[in-house]
């Protein structure tokens, strides 16, 4: 639409991995050097970390088209969310093995991989094994991964691996359980996003790529883009994209920084008001009164309705990795409970953007995860493991996870979540109820209750959640599982309906009659319908099985934070 009117062949800013795009930013050199590496010596693991948006598929498709070497086959896999024997057989097809003959037994397949492993080293080929999003690959894949390393002849291993993955991929090595694979890695790199400067030359690359002949973005409109985006390409594309699009709709030939905050405010389909300043450092020990003292003048100073609900809680403080960032959006004004009638608050009032900026300094993903475990009973140590680790000594696992309100509801469990501020700003706060149209946040471990709508427009459906599987392991259960894990969900599944009964209760082997009836409780409950009894499907059995000790978000808590 508005290519032609600034002079371009394409649209610049579009958010598909195209290796002509590709910005080299000094650290996104050094992340192509590490996967070169990988590529070209024999063996191990080659690790590559980023946060989402970060240009890491990007780089994974400019190495496989522009710097594979040619004696390399390369095996892809890009959804990592598959058992054992499936995932085996995603490398035999990628790799064009045959084992049609066998396909249901995972020694069947690993000796078909390494008999052509042996060929192609015979022949003077590499093999290499990408994995894409490997933070999903479950501790079961995970150890076959590691025992694949062990297909080797005298002298260097025949596969090279190279897993690239999200943050959370570098927790799930750090296990204890996985030590041995997380010792095999040779080469580890974490991709961050670009600086302000470093966006600043994005915005010009891709522009110059699209065939632009001048500047469009003003200075101000690109310190715009990284305030707004903090760098992260993905966040930069969705937001100049915009922009362009409303400077043609305004027939402007340059895009400034009003026009960016306005293109910001549209991809959430919001108007966005002026960025607040930053306030002042708050003292841990008085956040719970600062911020009711706050919320209180900022209503009296206007009128003298009554004082905004607001449930004093404890401070509480951890360690974790934080969540996704993305762009900032509009606030909203939480409940006001008034004695008697009167007249309509005032729109001047605190507003959940508001108690964010004002716990800004304590609104970290530690600070939520605090409150989260305490919601479970549990206390969190800062300064020890990361979180997932402390919850799996409880018997508990993290599920971390972008997803819908509504599937969130479903969840049924307090979780951290991420908003964001007016100013861009991003705070991990504790979704603790789920009241009709109102719900409970812990903010800086001070309770507050706010609109639902006014929570959603400030949220971008990332999520952390803690839940406990039946035998304290997270484990998807799919078409090669067998054991108590299998009679358990046999049994689970037949004491919610009688319709997910099983001809054969007794069978501890994960059949084709109990995929079926998997598949139609994932269809009944509008999850996605594949058969395989994820940590989600788990977790939604508990649910509706009602197991005790679980903590809920439409049912009163069983611990208080």
């Amino acid at each position: 639409m508005y290519t032609s009117f600034f002079g371009l062949n394409e649209k610049p800013f579009s958010i598909t991995p195209d290796p002509r795009y590709l910005f080299m930013s000094e650290r996104h050199g050094e992340a192509l050097a590490h996967l070169v590496y990988g590529v070209t010596e024999s063996g191990g693991f080659i690790q590559l970390t980023g946060e989402v948006g970060t240009g890491k598929t990007t780089l994974v498709r400019t190495l496989l088209l522009n710097r594979m070497p040619e004696n390399a086959d390369v095996a892809v896999v890009l959804n990592p969310q598959l058992s054992v024997i499936e995932f085996l057989a995603t490398i035999c097809e990628e790799l064009h093995i045959d084992v049609s003959h066998n396909k249901g037994s995972i020694k069947a397949q690993t000796d078909a991989l390494n008999r052509h492993l042996l060929e192609a080293h015979a022949e003077g080929r590499r093999t290499i094994l990408v994995v894409d999003e490997a933070q999903n690959l479950s501790p079961a894949v995970l150890e076959q991964v590691r025992l694949l390393t062990n297909l080797e002849t005298a002298k260097q291993k025949l596969l090279q691996i190279i897993l690239i993955g999200q943050p959370e991929l570098r927790e799930l090595l750090a296990r204890n359980d996985l030590r041995q694979l997380a010792q095999r890695i040779t080469g580890r790199y974490h991709l961050e996003p670009l600086t302000e400067e470093e966006t600043a030359h994005y915005i010009e690359h891709r522009l110059k790529v699209a065939g632009a002949l001048g500047e469009v973005f003003d200075r101000g409109a690109k310190k715009e883009a990284f305030r707004l985006s903090q760098g992260v390409p993905r966040l930069i594309n969705v937001i100049c994209d915009r922009a362009l699009l409303g400077a043609y709709s305004l027939e402007s030939r340059r895009v400034d920084r009003g026009l960016m905050r306005r293109a910001a405010a549209e991809v959430r389909g919001q108007l966005e008001r002026s960025p607040w300043l930053r306030p002042t450092a708050i003292a841990a020990g008085v956040v719970g009164l600062a911020i009711i003292a706050a919320s209180i003048w900022s209503i009296t100073r206007q009128t003298t309705t009554a004082p905004v609900e607001v449930a004093a809680a404890p401070v509480e403080a951890a360690a974790a990795a934080p969540l996704e960032e993305q762009v900032d959006v509009e606030n909203e004004p939480i409940s006001i409970a008034a004695p008697e009638p009167g007249p309509s608050p005032p729109e001047d009032q605190a507003t959940l953007n508001e108690q964010l900026q004002l716990a800004s300094e304590l609104t970290s993903t530690s600070s939520a995860l605090s409150s989260l475990f305490s919601a479970w009973g549990l206390e969190y140590k800062q300064g020890s493991r990361d979180g997932c680790s402390q919850a799996g000594d409880a018997g508990l696992a993290c599920l971390y996870q972008r997803g819908s309100w509504s599937g969130l509801r479903q969840m049924d469990r307090p979780a951290v979540l991420m908003l964001v501020d007016d100013a861009g700003r991003t705070h991990d706060v504790v979704l603790t109820a789920i009241n009709g149209a109102s719900a409970e946040l812990s903010i800086g471990g001070v309770r507050v209750t706010h609109p639902v709508d006014s929570i959603r427009n400030a949220w971008f459906g990332q999520y952390l959640l803690l839940w406990r599987p039946h035998n304290g392991v997270p484990t998807s259960l799919g078409s090669s599982s067998r054991g108590a894990d299998v009679l358990w969900l046999r049994e689970s599944l037949a004491a919610i309906d009688d319709q997910f009964v099983s001809e054969d209760p007794f069978s501890d082997v994960y059949d084709a009659e109990l995929e079926q009836i998997v598949r139609a409780f994932q269809r009944a409950h509008r999850l996605d319908v594949d058969g395989v009894a994820g940590q989600q499907t788990q977790i939604l059995i508990n649910s509706l099985l009602a197991v005790d000790g679980t903590p809920r978000l439409t049912t009163p808590r069983l611990a208080k934070d």
